[in-house]
């Protein structure tokens, strides 16, 4: 009874296990698609020799392909961010509320009513959290973006010192808080001498897996000379890890069951030999190879099925409320598992899917099936003579 005990527990928990796995993996895919790939472009184009003059003829052309669903304008710039003591090299990304509303949903994470009037000639930024924190200003506060010189010259340049003051804060809990400011397109133009050129122009895809396919069909339709680029070059790694992850995850999963599941064989072999006397008189009183099968094939699928039960229900229970027990870990030990600075997010995100359980739950069973079958086929070849003379 302990082995059955212990195999039933051990099903149990890789059940739990693979469950909460599952659904961290779910939960960073998630915020994969609903935080970084909804706020950063799809796609952008940038001119090869040098800022894009007519955009606006660059944005009609783009639009008018099928796998678009809109383009906007932006200027970027790399600048370091300075409030008295600290520096914090950024990227200074100018837009056009308009536009960008159309390709992103960075409008989600800003305060509306600082979106609303985030408009040129304010002198104004948008901070990224991250950023806001290392340099230690609020919103309200005032500091110094030193700006590159731009223009073809052999002489050293002074920065450009811009003072701005910082309209409100981009809270995306990761990574791109840490690097990323906000400003007025016409600022930022004026800020790089580039008249009523822009950087480029950034777009958004109906299909976000095809997205290097879509920009470049799109970009041979342009009559500008632009360099293509897609979301999958700078982040298409996380989707790919996050896949393999979870390939992995299944694979592990059907080793932990099976490990489990030789539990079951143990215990069902040492059952039959125990049993022997017994199945031996059922055979006398009619019993046939199929019932005696039968008999083992339910205890080990009982076995099996009570594991994955308990296991699902702990899995799915532990991975419903992972992220705030995880926060409260955190809290506890005074030490962050996940920097923004460093990933995507900053949080452990998890999202169980029904689908997820059901797989795991029909995959312990199946290989509890599978393992009563030697073990059944042992009993219901006992010779009941011989079994009953030897007694």
């Amino acid at each position: 009874s302990f082995i059955s005990i212990s195999s039933t527990i051990g099903i149990a928990i890789g059940v739990a296990v693979i469950i909460v796995g599952l659904s961290a993996m779910n939960g960073f895919e998630r915020e994969l698609n609903q935080r970084v790939l909804s706020v950063i472009s799809h796609g952008e184009f940038e001119g090869v020799r040098g800022p894009l003059k007519q955009w606006q003829k660059v944005v009609s052309q783009a639009e008018k392909h099928a796998g678009i669903e809109a383009a906007a304008p932006f200027v970027r710039l790399t600048a370091l961010a300075e409030k008295g003591t600290q520096l914090k090299a950024i990227e200074v990304r100018g837009i056009d509320p308009v536009y960008e509303s159309k390709v992103s949903n960075l409008h989600e994470f800003i305060d509306p009513e600082v979106w609303a009037a985030f408009q040129a000639g304010r002198q104004q930024v948008i901070l990224g959290q991250g950023v806001a924190d290392l340099l230690k200003v609020s919103q309200g506060d005032y500091l110094t973006l030193l700006i590159p010189a731009g223009g073809v010259t052999t002489k050293i340049q002074a920065p450009k010192r811009v003072r701005v003051k910082v309209a409100g804060l981009l809270t995306l809990n990761g990574q791109i808080d840490h690097n990323l400011a906000l400003i007025p397109l016409v600022d930022a133009q004026a800020y790089a001498r580039l008249g009523r050129s822009v950087s480029g122009v950034a777009v958004r895809v109906n299909d976000v897996l095809n997205a290097t396919q879509i920009v470049r069909q799109a970009g041979n339709t342009l009559d500008a000379y632009v360099y293509l680029s897609s979301w999958q070059q700078k982040y298409g790694f996380l989707y790919r890890d996050i896949q393999l992850v979870r390939t992995i995850m299944y694979l592990v999963m059907v080793l932990i069951i099976g490990v489990a599941s030789f539990n079951i064989v143990s215990t069902l072999m040492m059952a039959v030999k125990d049993r022997a006397a017994d199945i031996a008189i059922l055979r006398t009183m009619g019993a046939t190879d199929g019932l005696i099968k039968l008999i083992f094939i339910w205890q080990g699928v009982f076995s099996g099925a009570l594991g994955s039960i308990v296991g699902s229900a702990v899995g799915v229970s532990v991975a419903v409320n992972l992220t705030a027990m995880v926060t409260w870990l955190e809290d506890f030990i005074g030490h962050k598992f996940l920097s923004g600075d460093i990933y995507f997010v900053d949080f452990l995100p998890s999202q169980a899917e029904p689908v997820d359980v059901v797989v795991v739950s029909v995959t312990a069973i199946m290989l509890s099936l599978i393992a009563t079958w030697y073990p059944s086929s042992r009993a219901s070849q006992l010779n009941p003579a011989a079994v009953l003379s030897s007694k």
